[in-house]
């Protein structure tokens, strides 16, 4: 069904949010890439839950598991089955929740989809199942590595509180020395404070991710239904509480003229350069980057950047008006341990789709040409 990402390079994932564990299998992956497990479970450590104050209180340690794959610290290119056990579900929690829709929650669109919802937690609609993305973004980084290709993204907006967005202007190095993954430090204070406050009031805020990627060659995505931008929409509006995907200049290249928003091409190589059969070099690139790395839905070799819009968390601890599964009238106070803000925990789940689409598109390019 709709459980499998990816066409060469894929991830398969299952579980639930309070089920035994959850995890998947990876296929495609290419042989003889070296096995950093450390990184993986960094990977893993920067989106699990109570890593700061700012994050839901639950506890977990989200200690992977390779269960196949692997041999000697290398892939051997056959199926990676991995497992990651859930530890510190508290079920109870959500007891007053099975009869009842939690407002703008996937319970009642479930419910009328199968007949049946797991409500503890959501089940398989909570963010707790990106866990797998995360294992096989972390193994597609590793490939990409290899490749000279890298993938940073970061918090750029919190509520009203947003960078400029023109990423060029920020260490991007930075981000991971906050607790809200934000490369401005002034700012990343303020959307800490922001996100503190809503906590503290039971309510939430969204806010934007900012994602880029370097490096990578021209060429890649697929004419017409397989452009790389629209593969990367696809796999951003998967993520849970995701609600728009913009790459370029998006919607702000409506407010410019076709003359002040085209990519001038040029040869960055000097004329007097030649190869070894003495053959003028080419180096094409662009004087401006407004198409976002993207043209004809392929790469052009430039940085590939895009925005990630995240709505604010759906669980409030405080009271709603709803209805239960008879249609009747009532209130709901939830209760459990939720993140006032998914963003800070965010930010690697969105390096993992990129990673997996960037791996999967050049692993498809390979198979256009003899």
């Amino acid at each position: 069904m709709s459980n499998t990402f990816g066409k060469l390079f894929t991830l398969t994932s299952f579980g639930e949010s309070h089920g035994e564990a959850v995890g998947g299998v990876i296929d495609g992956m290419p042989a003889g890439i070296e096995v950093d497990m450390d990184f993986i479970q960094h990977e893993l450590d920067r989106r699990k839950p109570g890593q700061s104050r700012i994050t839901t209180d639950r506890k977990e340690s989200d200690r992977v598991q390779l269960l196949s794959g692997v041999f000697e610290g290398k892939t051997t290119g056959c199926p990676i089955g991995f497992i990651v056990n859930n530890e510190n579900q508290h079920s109870q929690d959500y007891e007053n929740m099975r009869n009842l829709f939690r407002p703008s929650h996937a319970d009642y669109t479930y419910y009328q989809k199968y007949g049946i919802r797991d409500h503890r937690g959501g089940g398989r609609t909570s963010a707790r199942i990106t866990i797998a993305r995360c294992v096989g973004g972390a193994f597609a980084k590793l490939a990409l590595r290899q490749l000279g290709i890298s993938i940073q993204a970061y918090t750029s907006q919190v509520g009203d509180i947003a960078l400029d967005k023109d990423y060029r202007k920020y260490d991007l190095s930075l981000a991971e020395q906050n607790i809200v993954r934000c490369p401005d430090p002034q700012k990343a204070k303020q959307m800490e404070e922001l996100i503190s406050s809503v906590k503290a009031s039971g309510d939430t805020v969204g806010g934007i991710i900012t994602c880029v990627i370097k490096g990578c060659p021209a060429g890649l995505g697929e004419p017409e239904f397989g452009k790389f931008h629209a593969l990367l929409g696809s796999a951003m509006l998967s993520i849970n509480a995701v609600k728009g995907f913009e790459y370029g200049e998006g919607f702000d290249c409506v407010r410019t003229k076709g003359s002040e928003q085209n990519d001038i091409f040029v040869n960055n190589n000097d004329s007097a350069d030649n190869d070894a059969d003495n053959k003028k070099k080419i180096n094409i690139q662009t004087l401006t980057n407004h198409s976002g790395g993207i043209q004809g839905g392929l790469s052009n070799g430039q940085d590939i950047y895009m925005r990630v819009a995240f709505k604010p968390v759906a669980t409030l601890l405080m009271e709603q008006q709803t209805v239960d599964v008879e249609g009747n009238p009532t209130t709901l106070k939830a209760r459990g341990r939720h993140d006032p803000c998914v963003l800070p925990r965010a930010v690697p789940i969105v390096e993992a789709m990129a990673a997996m689409v960037t791996l999967d598109q050049f692993l498809m390019n390979k198979t256009a040409k003899l």
